[in-house]
């Protein structure tokens, strides 16, 4: 949360000890009924612990969810880390529903009921991994590994459900190892201690740059550390047991509300690593529009424009992204904006652009022969270097690409030939053994000197 106007920070502070006290209150709970036994009292409710439970699990993994999309859109590893930590909460956890009496099953294994320390456990291992900026030669190589980790992850926990429900070997029957048993206290200790780390780094990241979610991540991150200690303290059934069930549950409502109430654009923003944030790339930017379209929408009724412009970008559109793997960073009206190597996993991206261009031209050529009277669409790119960066603030916001290459690819394009493909000498220079028509040196706008450019015929 940034500093409100005239506040500063000691408000900040002011706001950052109430928090401290509130994440502190609940271990104060748990210390209480622990030293005063007869408070302690048992309550054993099977379908409000199904219930419970399973809630918790299934808004862990819509979060899992939302950051994991948000994740692989932006090629951020941070995000992704924080995926992978609360999918592992909301699987195991879900297996630990079924480890309540009489509702699925009429007695639990101990596979289900060690699920729950057990993810928490592999949680907190991703949740540190999340802290970390990662630069961007390895952003790329570090999403792989972390979607491998997804892979494994989500394996594991249907072998481990399996084998529950199978009652295998140490799956099998009886209640598993003990809350306080060596093993468990050990995971335990590590847990929290991975949680603090995790927490105090998304301290810094909130008060570095402000936002909600951030402050709701570190909290979520104690309140994890604090279920864990309830873990392994809590007798079964006791109103303390209860306890770290309500502190999971809040730890997930308390991040799906900061995402929820974060702008829907770019919604996870505050969490991106500096490299997400303003990372340099070298990237080739595809512009495209139809030569003749304002006096093609001046003599034709808006919906017929709407059906002209569909019946384009139906197939323009998968020619860039499916086929070449461009990303589309904005429509424009009649224009086309796509870049390549935005995640910095294209080496090639400019033959991509290329032939990309090329795979665009003959795409709505077919539409346009169909519709003689349809205007045509001329294709431009440009390599080099970018900024990649979020622009603007809440009432909108954007992931797009900066700098003096986007600005040329933009001119060039406007100076294509009518269904042809043109290309800067910066571009062809990256595409050994490509055929072209000399453009010459166009004199572009804002340019202090002329840009040597050819229209593209094969690659």
């Amino acid at each position: 949360m940034a500093d409100r106007p005239g506040e500063g920070r000691p408000g900040a502070r002011r706001r950052a000890a109430v928090g401290a006290v509130a994440l502190t209150l609940p271990l104060l709970g748990l210390a209480v009924l622990r030293l005063s036994e007869q408070l302690d009292m048992q309550w054993q409710h099977d379908p409000t612990h199904f219930w419970m439970v399973l809630g918790a699990a299934v808004l862990s993994a819509l979060t899992a969810y939302g950051t994991g999309a948000a994740a692989v859109r932006r090629g951020d590893v941070r995000v992704m880390y924080v995926s992978l930590a609360f999918l592992s909460a909301s699987g195991f956890l879900g297996l630990h529903a079924l480890a309540t009496p009489h509702m699925l099953l009429e007695t639990a294994s101990a596979g289900f009921n060690i699920s729950t320390p057990v993810g928490i456990a592999i949680g907190s291992l991703f949740a540190v991994a999340s802290v970390r900026e990662v630069e961007a030669d390895r952003a790329a190589a570090e999403m792989r590994r972390a979607r491998m980790l997804r892979v494994a992850l989500l394996v594991t926990m249907v072998v481990w459900g399996v084998a529950s429900l199978l009652r295998l070997g140490p799956f099998g029957a009886g209640p598993g190892l003990a809350r306080d048993s060596p093993p468990m206290v050990v995971a335990g200790v590590v847990s929290v201690v991975l949680f603090g780390v995790a927490a105090v780094t998304y301290v810094r990241l909130w008060w570095q740059r402000g936002g909600l979610l951030p402050a709701a991540m570190a909290s979520a991150m104690v309140l994890l550390a604090e279920a864990m200690v309830a873990i392994v303290l809590a007798p079964n059934w006791h109103y303390s047991w209860w306890g770290w069930h309500v502190l999971m549950l809040a730890a997930f409502v308390l991040v799906a509300w900061g995402a929820q109430q974060s702008w829907h654009e770019e919604r996870y923003a505050a969490l991106y690593t500096a490299d997400t944030l303003a990372g340099r790339r070298e990237m080739s930017i595809l512009f495209a529009d139809l030569k003749g379209f304002t006096t093609f929408s001046e003599s034709h009724d808006p919906s017929e424009v709407t059906d002209m412009l569909n019946a384009y970008f139906t197939v323009a559109i998968p020619a860039v992204v499916k086929r070449h793997g461009g990303t589309i960073d904005r429509l424009i009206g009649d224009a086309i904006m796509a870049t390549f190597n935005r995640l910095g996993d294209q080496p090639d991206h400019a033959r991509r652009a290329a032939q990309a261009g090329l795979d665009l031209q003959v795409e709505t050529a077919r539409i346009a022969d169909q519709h003689p009277g349809w205007p045509r669409f001329r294709v431009g790119i440009n390599s080099g270097e970018v900024l990649v960066s979020v622009l603007g603030s809440e009432g909108g916001r954007t992931h797009t690409v900066i700098g003096d290459a986007v600005n040329v690819a933009s001119r060039i394009e406007g100076q294509a030939p009518v269904g042809r493909v043109a290309v800067t000498a910066d571009t062809l220079a990256m595409l050994p053994g490509a055929t072209t028509e000399p453009l010459g040196a166009l004199a572009l706008k804002g340019k202090g000197e002329p840009v040597e450019a050819f229209v593209l015929v094969t690659l």
